[in-house]
């Protein structure tokens, strides 16, 4: 399978399986794919583009050749989604430094807030095809 856009989430993260649904809920043309960083597909993945030393620390979005993570990655992820989600890129305009300040706050309360999975998302029949692991 080839894509343009893979998201690589924390597989036992329940906030990121909330963010993985909400993409798929806005993306109708399927221009993202999914991968759990815990998968051999994800490490793979990680391993070619330099990630593995932080990649449960943040999503990572690879468009080619090119890796996104932290606030940059959501920012690539919501310019792609419908209804008014593209208007968040332009947060692109506050300095990177307090945008993944704000990112890493968050994802390093994940698991207290919103709590942890023992294993990975297993996608349903429909949308099986999305996800790459």
């Amino acid at each position: 399978m080839t894509t343009k856009n893979i998201v690589i989430f924390d597989g036992v993260c329940n906030l990121c399986h909330g963010a993985v649904r909400f993409i798929i809920d806005r993306d109708p043309s399927a221009n993202f794919s999914f991968c759990s960083q815990q998968s051999e597909t994800g490490q793979r993945l990680l391993k070619q583009h330099g990630r593995l030393d932080d990649s449960l620390d943040t999503v990572i979005l690879i468009q080619g050749k090119r890796c996104f993570t932290e606030s940059d990655a959501v920012l690539e992820i919501a310019k792609k989604l419908t209804a008014g989600w593209p208007l968040l890129h332009h947060f692109r305009i506050l300095p990177k430094p307090i945008r993944n300040t704000m990112y890493r706050l968050v994802a390093k309360y994940r698991y207290r807030f919103f709590g942890k999975r023992e294993y990975c998302l297993y996608p349903t029949e429909t949308l099986k095809s999305r996800f790459l692991d």
